[in-house]
């Protein structure tokens, strides 16, 4: 398998898995480790599909728990080629397929009401400067609202999912209204939150949202999850998703 400029392989620990990753490209951040361990997935059979996927990161740590097949879709040529050899050098090729598109084309595409499970880590920020894009396009499309927002996020997953289906996002907590707003808009019903913190007595960074399309009202709030602990160390919570039980 060929490695391109500053590419490195990494481990995925917990999943026995390698994945390709850039520092001046795209390299996933726990985010999308919690994301997908909060994600709902069927074991047996269903239709899972991974939107703003980056380096497949997602698509590949969901592989383990579930037999459905698992599509991912990636914007970037370059990230959508790191997940494509990550995938194969993991012998993945039969369960992950990996589109290089629009995830807003993808309704068309693919079908309306087609899949029981969507999961995205969509940019987080508000469009950026010029200068911003013109350092790094490649990390400023991932980060911010530049070929993707939040609403076209949201508004995807639904169409994508049948009725009853699932769809679990991660994202910063001063979007929670608007992310809870766009969901209900978009008829799919807010019904876990789960808030991420970097250690006790610290402001929530990340929030965890999951909702069912056309579900009833009613959100469970779920506990905290603590980064670290008081001594700088991943709580054991943390370490399990990270690393796997002992």
């Amino acid at each position: 398998m060929n490695l391109y400029e500053d590419e490195r392989l990494d481990y995925l620990l917990a999943e026995n898995l390698r994945i390709i990753q850039s520092p001046s490209v795209f390299s996933f951040s726990l985010d999308a480790v919690l994301l997908a361990r909060f994600t709902y997935l069927p074991i047996q059979k269903g239709n899972i599909i991974d939107l703003c996927s980056g380096n497949g990161v997602i698509p590949l740590l969901l592989s383990p728990r579930t037999k459905a097949k698992i599509i991912g879709v990636e914007i970037q040529d370059r990230l959508h080629d790191m997940a494509v050899r990550s995938i194969s050098y993991n012998e993945l090729d039969d369960k992950i397929e990996m589109i290089h598109g629009d995830i807003r084309d993808m309704p068309k595409r693919l079908g309306h009401d087609r899949f029981d499970v969507v999961t995205c880590n969509p940019p987080y920020f508000l469009s950026p400067s010029s200068d911003v894009i013109n350092a790094n396009e490649h990390l400023a499309i991932a980060r911010h609202e530049i070929l993707c927002t939040l609403e076209d996020a949201v508004k995807t997953s639904s169409q994508l999912l049948r009725q009853g289906g699932k769809a679990a996002f991660v994202h910063r907590p001063e979007r929670l209204m608007d992310i809870l707003t766009l969901m209900r808009e978009y008829r799919l019903e807010p019904k876990r939150l789960r808030f991420v913190y970097p250690k006790a007595g610290k402001e929530a960074n990340t929030i965890l949202v999951e909702g069912i399309k056309d579900g009833n009202a009613g959100l469970k709030v779920l506990p905290p999850l603590f980064v670290y602990n008081e001594e700088n160390e991943y709580t054991d919570e943390v370490r399990d998703i990270l690393y796997g039980s002992e």
